[in-house]
């Protein structure tokens, strides 16, 4: 019944990104603008105003004025946003300098383009320099994006290339058989409820369903109501004794291991039978053993490699997307 689909070469691919409140270049073009109407202003230790700014009260300042809060101090700043590389700066990204006045980080801009920034410095006012400025540019302590620009398909603020699981959601996302939130985030470390599991798996099973309303607590125009009846009626993902699913109950990592192993019949593979994979925290005799080995055994990210399992700990959106792809990268062709 399961062909093995090759993920990558899908021609429809399904992404989230929605919700930006104008489109990032706009963004980026007004900070650069309305910093660069504050050329000549004087400086102000502790300032935040045009009567007089100190470089993180700039900064703050200008961000302010496109609807953006940014901390108030320099120190502050430089923990927010996402490390971008000198030679990969966009005008409107931060850049950061140490050991001006004092050591460590201790003063901030804003990149312009053309190598060059603008910042509120104490002899010059609000003024631009170049980063190769021989005084600016020993002391660049790095750049932090703050607008973002959403991501091609497949890639992630929050997971990048040496993530473990970074194949396995960049290709299930591709494919559109997990999607990532707003601003291009995957949140890997987010729980992964019932009503989403049976999702992501009818995603790619695609089975149908006879009924659209087999729990009392599934309505019909409920989100995902034909993949929870496609799951149950495969025997995949069953509901409770009270004639319940409960879709936003969270799964535990034993719960999923025997959920995709029953979508994808891992367990009953010659290869899985003759395994040596093993957890020190799993026995033989516990409920979900086959399916926990099983997980183990076909694992191709490296995210189940560990020497114990955590059963009952919840699933996370990284797990779940690990175990998907390794099932699927396990399938008969």
């Amino acid at each position: 019944m399961m062909v093995k689909k090759v993920i990558s070469f899908l021609l429809i691919f399904t992404f989230l990104i929605s919700g930006l409140p104008r489109a990032y270049a706009e963004n980026r073009d007004e900070v650069v603008k309305i910093a660069k109407e504050q050329l000549g202003a004087p400086y102000r230790f502790g300032g935040v105003t045009p009567s007089g700014f100190d470089c993180s009260g700039f900064v703050q300042y200008v961000f302010d004025k496109v609807g953006i809060a940014l901390p108030r101090t320099t120190s502050e700043q430089y923990q927010t946003g996402v490390a971008v590389n000198k030679k990969d700066l966009l005008p409107g990204d931060l850049v950061f300098f140490k050991d001006t006045y004092k050591s460590g980080i201790s003063h901030s801009g804003i990149y312009i383009g053309n190598d060059e920034f603008i910042s509120a410095t104490t002899s010059r006012g609000v003024a631009v320099a170049s980063m190769g400025n021989p005084y600016w540019e020993p002391k660049f302590a790095g750049g932090k994006r703050i607008i973002e620009e959403p991501l091609p398909p497949g890639q992630f603020y929050d997971v990048n290339a040496d993530h473990p699981a970074y194949k396995a959601i960049s290709e299930l996302s591709k494919a559109g058989i997990i999607n990532g939130f707003e601003g291009s985030y995957f949140k890997p470390d987010l729980p992964v409820t019932r009503g989403q599991a049976a999702a992501i798996l009818n995603r790619y099973l695609k089975l149908p369903a006879s009924s659209t309303t087999p729990f009392s607590d599934v309505s019909l125009g409920m989100s995902f109501a034909k993949d929870i009846a496609a799951m149950k009626e495969a025997g995949i993902i069953t509901g409770y004794n009270d004639g319940m699913f409960r879709p936003y109950e969270n799964i535990t990592r034993a719960q999923m291991a025997v959920i995709i192993d029953r979508a994808f019949q891992l367990s009953k593979s010659p290869a899985i039978a003759g395994t040596t994979a093993k957890y020190n925290d799993v026995n033989p005799g516990f409920w979900a053993y086959p399916s926990i080995i099983a997980i183990k055994a076909t694992d191709c990210t490296g995210v189940f490699n560990s020497s114990s399992f955590n059963g009952n700990t919840y699933a996370t959106r990284m797990d779940f997307a690990s175990a998907v792809y390794s099932a699927i990268q396990a399938s008969p062709k």
